[in-house]
């Protein structure tokens, strides 16, 4: 052995003892913290309390969802406690739900306070649901203030079930009504020289649109207008009777908005008074006050008695215990757009998501499922696998009850279609039964940069190449594959919605309905919630004493052990006014960096898709 080699060895084996000592620390450092804020967390779990006379404050942060997004549950923790906001936080939908239910029976908890100035994102029938149970929670004696600087649209049509809404004398409340706007491509693409192929089938499905057009087409326009004017008079009837006013107070007309502008000084918290948007004009510390008069003070005075919702959330979510024996309607939910393949929580996978059902099915104590649908759709092939699930729970004499959310469009739909039923909210968006395929080469580009592809091969069948166009043969086949799949579509929508090729052909071409809509149409039975579609497959399955039984991608006894550990840590960190805002163009950033991603992550074995571009 040379001495040069001895040497080399020599500091390799100290800088591979020095690599080791630096990772056992820094992890016995991060593992001793984590430790020390569980121990932290549980401890304190123990400490809340909800006096004798308090307020629920409901300070909802984030999107509100069917499902959340499968994430490490560390790295969910850090991330929250660090207030990285590259992960926009989301809220269970049932958690809410649950929260609900339990104040309705406690007497401690005398008002509910809705605090939704972060509240980011929820479609009108998740909000409609809360409505209800918080309609519940005042005939049964509990009063509901809503809070808040200023009012979007969502979080304004949640205050209103309120019995008074307050608001600071610098806020407004935005009633600008639903739209849908596109990023058109065409000449960006024209000048980079890309070669755009599109393969579709469907008048109104636009979400090609982007890649072959600068504007938005005439009938997207038409279909568009259509279903956001229905969903628009959805959204004013609702607050309309809740606030005792009429439709025609919403000011549609900028001459209107003009004219009652200038008779409130020009001040948009008066205007929102005026037009009895909000009951109360009033800074932060009066809001206190106001709550403080009905629930009491702290001992110490800084605040009225109060619990908010993720401390009470600790409290009322019992420990997973052994499932309970007797029959089951299980709920499969299917949130997120449709991938072939295993994704995992938040996504749908054709895979993944077929594997549920087939457990619902092999499960002896499950008798019906319902199949909660979340979903703008995805790829064509994965649609089918989980459709084809559906079938076979039928075969084994298992009612399947589609239940419909926010949206259930064109994979959505095609899951749905073989259900016993489909329950829809009026304002779902659904339809959009359509087909297409989307293929980009860069010969062009690339040769401009003098870069060019070449080469042999032993059939006519073009090589995937982005160097290389895509011949018109090849295009035509493509086109024709596409038609072959949307013929599947129409199929499939006639033999179970006991109509003809051409009645199917009449409600499809890639239309957006709501849901409303739907039921007159015949692509869905019934209109109702949730809870209305497990009734129903429970009654189609003979059913009278029953459980609800969740199916779900299994954690493991250690990922689930930390999830809830760090659940009940991040209670007492998190805190939505500490996060740090995103500046606009930070924002158009991030979103297109998402949609680039997004496109990348297709992977329908044939490029065939039905997908809804507009869908919420």
């Amino acid at each position: 052995m040379t001495k040069e080699s001895g040497i080399s060895r020599l500091f390799s084996a100290l800088w591979g003892t020095l690599n080791f000592t630096r990772k056992l620390a820094l992890n016995m450092i991060f593992f001793g913290v984590l430790i020390a804020i569980i121990l932290a967390a549980t401890s304190e779990r123990d400490k809340i309390t909800v006096p004798k006379s308090s307020a629920l404050v409901l300070n909802l942060a984030g999107n509100i969802v069917e499902q959340k997004q499968a994430v490490d549950p560390v790295e969910a923790f850090l991330n929250e406690t660090m207030a990285d906001t590259s992960q926009p936080t989301e809220i269970l939908l049932s958690d809410i739900l649950l929260v609900l239910d339990n104040a309705q029976h406690d007497d401690r908890i005398k008002v509910i306070v809705l605090d939704l100035q972060h509240l980011t994102g929820a479609g009108i029938n998740k909000l409609e649901t809360i409505g209800d149970k918080l309609n519940q929670l005042k005939a049964n004696g509990k009063k509901v203030v809503a809070v808040g600087d200023y009012y979007s649209k969502g979080q304004y049509f949640l205050a209103t079930y309120a019995d008074e809404i307050l608001m600071h004398p610098m806020g407004f409340v935005q009633l600008d009504g639903f739209s849908v706007y596109n990023t058109y491509f065409k000449s960006a693409l024209e000048k980079l020289k890309v070669s755009t192929y599109v393969f579709r089938v469907g008048t109104y499905k636009s979400f090609v649109e982007p890649f072959i057009r600068d504007n938005m087409s005439e009938e997207a326009k038409e279909a568009n207008k259509d279903w956001l004017m229905r969903l628009w008079h959805i959204y004013k009837t609702g607050v309309a009777q809740r606030r005792d006013i009429d439709i025609s107070d919403f000011d549609e007309k900028l001459a209107a908005f003009e004219r009652k502008f200038e008779e409130a000084n020009y001040d948009h918290a008066q205007y929102a008074l005026n037009n009895n948007w909000v009951d109360q004009l009033a800074t932060r510390e009066e809001i206190e006050q106001v709550l403080a008069e009905q629930v009491g003070w702290t001992d110490n005075k800084r605040s009225y008695n109060k619990i908010n919702f993720q401390q009470y959330l600790t409290l009322v979510q019992s420990p997973i215990l052994p499932d309970k024996s007797g029959d089951k309607v299980a709920l499969v939910v299917a949130k997120g757009t449709i991938y072939d393949g295993t994704k995992p929580a938040g996504e749908i996978g054709g895979d993944s998501t077929a594997k549920l059902l087939e457990r619902a099915r092999l499960d002896d104590q499950v008798k019906a499922v319902v199949i909660r649908i979340d979903s703008p759709g995805g790829s064509a092939f994965a649609s089918e696998i989980i459709r084809r699930e559906i079938e076979l729970l039928q075969a084994a004499n298992k009612p399947v009850v589609a239940s419909m959310s926010t949206t259930a469009a064109s994979g959505g739909y095609w899951i749905a279609s073989s259900a016993d039923q489909i329950w829809a909210h009026p304002s779902t968006v659904t339809g959009s039964i359509g087909v297409f395929g989307l293929a980009m080469t860069f010969e062009k580009s690339l040769g401009e940069l003098g870069i060019h592809a070449d080469g042999i091969s032993t059939t006519e069948w073009p090589v995937l190449h982005p160097a290389v166009p895509i011949e018109d043969r090849v295009q035509n086949i493509l086109q024709k594959s596409t038609e072959r799949v949307y013929q599947r579509f129409l199929q499939l929508v006639s033999q179970n919605r006991n109509m003809t090729i051409e009645e199917a052909n009449k409600v499809a071409q890639g239309r957006i309905w709501i849901g409303e809509q739907a039921q007159q149409l015949g692509l869905v039975d019934h209109l109702g919630n949730m809870s209305q579609a497990i009734e129903a497959a429970a009654e189609l399955a003979g059913l009278e004493n029953y459980s609800t039984k969740l199916i779900e991608a299994e954690l493991s006894p250690q990922q689930q052990f930390i999830k809830e550990m760090l659940g009940q840590a991040y209670a007492w960190f998190a805190d939505p006014t500490t996060k740090s805002k995103t500046v606009p163009v930070q924002q158009e950033l991030v979103k297109l960096i998402q949609n680039v991603k997004a496109i990348s992550e297709w992977n329908d074995p044939k490029g065939q898709y039905t997908l809804c571009i507009e869908c919420p």
